[in-house]
């Protein structure tokens, strides 16, 4: 590294501590889902392989929830594959699962957080669904943040889950059709989601400039605020993490009152 290089990393940091000293804790969002985009971009730009675009991607998730942790976050939702990703090559959708349940298996070891998965587990290869049970049951008992590992998830596929477990639910209870059609609503469908204990996300991040929500979370993010930064996901800094939470703390949200 050059010295224009370690000059500009020093006031990166700097910069970056001056932003955390006037953050205030108190409009921290809770809950924050994160579409972590740009991984095999930022391998294209560095010379390398979508393969290790995902590594790359991969080891920036601790860091990531490390600064979660520092800011009182109680709730992230990490999106990892999406049921539209089991259409990429073979070549590239074996090694990322492999990445994928490696990460599994390093959150669930380091104890600091509750894992929880949110998708369709029949979509997902058995040592996925080993890893993903293992890991909710190894840190159920975690007094940490709540890390919804968004695997095999597409915003669609979870509502037609919700519907179809409501039926089954109706069913098993002996309630008709009828009576359940009267009784269908917001809140009834919301417990019927991946995350139905859970509170709706505050903030969604997106990273690599793409500004959409590619299907993420469609129910929930209906009064969530949203941040669409420029970086990469694997050259996402604690600087671009703090920015983020300023920006949500300067917004006023009013829920259409």
């Amino acid at each position: 590294m050059n010295l224009r290089d370690r000059l500009r990393g020093l006031l990166v940091r700097l910069y970056a501590r001056r932003v955390e000293g006037h953050l205030d804790h108190t409009q921290v969002p809770k809950h924050i889902g994160v579409i972590v985009d740009g991984s095999r971009r930022w391998a294209k730009a560095a010379g390398s392989t979508p393969v290790d675009g995902h590594r790359a991607g991969a080891e920036k998730i601790e860091e990531f929830l490390g600064w979660c942790t520092e800011t009182d976050v109680e709730v992230v939702t990490l999106w990892l594959l999406s049921t539209d990703n089991f259409n990429r090559p073979p070549q590239e959708l074996g090694p990322l699962l492999g990445i994928i349940e490696d990460v599994v298996r390093t959150l669930a070891a380091d104890g600091r957080w509750r894992v929880h998965h949110v998708g369709t587990p029949d979509l997902l290869p058995s040592p996925m669904q080993t890893a993903l049970k293992e890991a909710e049951e190894a840190t159920a008992h975690v007094d940490g943040i709540l890390v919804n590992v968004a695997i095999g998830y597409g915003g669609r596929q979870e509502i037609a889950d919700a519907v179809r477990s409501m039926l089954l639910d109706a069913q098993e209870k002996g309630t008709s059709i009828e009576e359940l059609a009267e009784a269908v609503d917001i809140d009834m469908i919301g417990r019927h989601l991946y995350t139905g204990d859970q509170p709706d996300p505050d903030l969604v991040i997106r990273t690599s400039g793409e500004q959409r929500l590619s299907g993420f979370m469609l129910w929930q993010t209906a009064h969530s605020e949203y941040y669409f930064c420029e970086v990469f996901w694997p050259a996402f800094r604690k600087v671009d993490f703090l920015r983020a939470l300023r920006d949500y703390a300067a917004r006023h949200r009013r829920y259409g009152g």
